[in-house]
């Protein structure tokens, strides 16, 4: 007890300095399974990789239906909803964080095999994706700090609801692109694995080694 109540003072404190702090840790924890540097998940078969993908898109799609849940509920002034819907929303994130740099980490990549039109509006909706989904991360976490560290009558008074509302934007349209993007890879054109090669040259070493053991047994 005494142990939250000094966090819930520091998130009211220093809401900022403690988004940045997880932020880094974020992205230094995804930087580290896609190079290898951070070997922290065993190796995956070409089976459980194309499970974890499913599993994936599963997450995300929950995810972006609790987000508009939770939308819903504050344009109705159900705080207490809300709150609850964006906590079951952010879990749901981090769920997606541990299968993503597993898979990643632990597995292979997949390109689409789509060819001209196609393959660039899918190359483009995946660099949205991405994009919006490292740029989200501390605007989130900015927004869930505050809503943890506060009473619903005190975030009247903080930046919640405006950092809320672009959370919100920026975080459903990389899930919903997320979602388009799998469908597209895996139900509708198809895949082959990224080149093992390819990876080695932007130096992902460690990864490239891992992926040749995972389609080549022998080797």
């Amino acid at each position: 007890m005494h142990l939250t109540s000094r966090l819930r003072r520091l998130g009211r404190e220093r809401p900022v300095a403690i988004t940045a702090v997880v932020s880094a840790i974020g992205y230094a924890l995804v930087a580290g399974a896609f190079t290898g540097a951070i070997p922290l998940f065993p190796d995956l078969s070409r089976d459980t990789v194309l499970l974890f993908g499913h599993l994936i898109a599963a997450v995300n799609t929950a995810a972006l239906g609790t987000i508009l849940l939770g939308v819903r509920f504050i344009k109705r002034d159900e705080v207490a909803k809300h709150r609850a819907a964006m906590l079951v929303a952010f879990a749901l994130i981090l769920v997606f964080l541990v299968l993503y740099l597993w898979k990643v980490g632990g597995g292979f990549e997949k390109s689409i095999t789509a060819s001209g039109v196609p393959k660039i509006a899918y190359l483009v909706m995946l660099a949205i994706h991405i994009f919006l989904s490292v740029v989200a991360v501390p605007v989130v976490l900015y927004a869930v700090v505050l809503g943890l560290s506060h009473t619903p009558a005190e975030l009247r008074d903080t930046h919640h609801a405006r950092v809320g509302r672009i959370a919100v934007a920026a975080w459903s349209l990389s899930l919903a692109l997320g979602v388009v993007t799998y469908v597209l890879l895996n139900h509708v054109y198809g895949w082959e694995p990224r080149h093992a090669t390819m990876l080695a040259v932007v130096g992902f070493r460690p990864f490239a080694d891992r992926f040749v053991s995972i389609l080549d047994p022998t080797t």
